[in-house]
């Protein structure tokens, strides 16, 4: 039966009739921006802008709330920290196979109203005089808990919306673009608080979880039912296991992963002690600190911009090791940041750093997108993202502890050292001979079967 135009524009089909479908077929991308063919597209980008801004405006506010109103120390500032990225560790393994076993939408939808409703409870609580760190850290956990749904599920619902011709510009629209609205987000934080306090702020990113639910709501595209299937006590940790063995046992997968985790464990804990090495050491105003985090962070939205042609030069492996280990390089300069023109090393080293992470999670999120089968990429991602994840709220501890005991600008040195270093993994992995990345065919072909 014949399939016309109008259906699949209200199904969200990126290309609709004959030279659409051969399109498709051939690989080749459609003419136009995909922001502007696929609706569903739109929708989800929309979604993940607004909530990639309101949470930059977070990561700023969270620590300005707990070093001013709550005159929190170093060490508390890295468990709120730590408290977002601890639920990867307690959950981030079941939340794959629970996301494989639901409609994606529904998941997302369900993460982006608790996230809401939390941050319209922090501000409330701290009008009514009973905020204090601990409530901090508790909305911490819960927000952080529902981001790992949302985010697991996102990743496995991406490749559902956007064709596998339009998925590398699928990918680097949405980095690019929550690039730029963290960008955004860190550099209002500063004016948001100094107007309405760094508490009541917290209601912007209230307000960018409703936006992100109504996108969400008006997806179009269904997905079909999950597969009815019985399960057996023990069904949860045999396919936690499954996800956790397809990792372990591929080569690129692998090292993907474990590079990752080192990566997080020294960005977390950069990340921990920025706002108080710019509030402390060198002496900026909180505004000043937003400021300069979004210049600097400016990086990130240049490395969406340029990895589409990386890749097209180097090649998507050569293009990753580029971006991982080269680029970022001169992240160390952040510790050597001053007041004054000292203030230039930090933007320097911060874009460096984040011109490497865009780019390089562009570059990854491809990889799995076109390596794994959708049926298991939930398990896939959820697992990466386990170890991924898991290791920043250990970066933001590790930080923490040592930020008390050596001070912040010697901790600060270390932690953005460790940054480039580790892609060393990448250099012993298969990654190093090869100009691109695989493909399902290629791990079809070499296993005799599909992952």
């Amino acid at each position: 039966m014949a399939v016309t135009e109008r259906e699949n524009r209200e199904e969200g089909v990126p290309d609709s009739g004959a030279k659409a479908a051969a399109r498709r077929k051939s690989g080749r991308p459609g003419n136009g921006g995909l922001l502007g063919r696929n609706r569903d597209f739109r929708q989800l980008w929309y979604a993940e802008t607004t909530g990639k801004f309101g949470a930059a405006v977070t990561g700023v506010l969270l620590p300005l709330a707990a070093v001013s109103a709550l005159h929190a120390g170093t060490f508390e500032v890295s468990l709120l920290n730590a408290a977002t990225w601890v639920p990867w560790l307690v959950i981030g393994l079941p939340a794959g196979v629970w996301v494989d076993r639901l409609r994606r939408r529904t998941v997302m939808l369900a993460s982006d109203a608790v996230s809401c409703a939390l941050f319209v409870i922090v501000p409330l609580a701290h009008r009514s005089g009973v905020l204090d760190v601990g409530g901090l850290l508790l909305a911490a956990l819960l927000a952080g808990t529902a981001a790992v749904f949302f985010q697991t599920a996102y990743t496995a619902r991406l490749p559902g919306i956007v064709g596998v011709a339009d998925q590398a510009e699928g990918n680097a629209k949405l980095h690019g673009s929550a690039s730029a609205a963290q960008l955004a987000g860190t550099g209002a934080a500063g004016l948001i608080a100094q107007a309405a306090g760094a508490v009541d702020g917290m209601l912007t990113n209230a307000a960018t979880f409703l936006v992100s639910f109504v996108c969400v709501a008006r997806i179009r595209r269904r997905e079909p039912p999950p597969p009815v299937v019985v399960r057996t006590r023990g069904a949860l940790f045999k396919e936690v296991g499954e996800g956790v063995r397809l990792v372990a046992r591929d080569p690129y997968l692998r090292s993907l992963t474990f590079f990752g985790a080192a990566s997080n464990l020294f960005l977390g804990g950069c990340q921990t002690l920025l706002v108080v090495f710019l509030l402390r050491d060198v002496g900026l105003s909180g505004t000043g600190v937003g400021v300069l985090v979004a210049i600097g962070g400016a990086g990130g939205v240049l490395g969406a911009l340029v990895v589409r042609r990386g890749v097209a030069r180097f090649g998507t492996a050569r293009a990753l090791l580029l971006f991982e280990l080269g680029v970022p390089a001169l992240a160390p300069l952040m510790a050597l940041t001053t007041r004054g023109a000292g203030l230039a090393l930090f933007v320097a080293g911060y874009a460096s750093a984040s011109v490497g992470v865009v780019a390089g999670n562009v570059i990854k999120a491809g990889f799995h997108q076109a390596y794994c089968p959708p049926g298991v990429l939930g398990r896939v991602s959820a697992c990466s993202s386990f170890l991924n994840y898991g290791t920043l709220p250990l970066g933001a501890l590790l930080a923490g502890g040592l930020g008390t005991w050596l001070g912040v600008r010697p901790t600060l040195w270390l932690m953005t050292a460790g940054i480039p270093l580790t892609a060393l993994i990448l250099l012993c992995s298969p990654i190093r001979t090869r100009r691109d990345l695989p493909t399902r065919a290629e791990a079809t072909d070499r296993a005799g079967h599909s992952l």
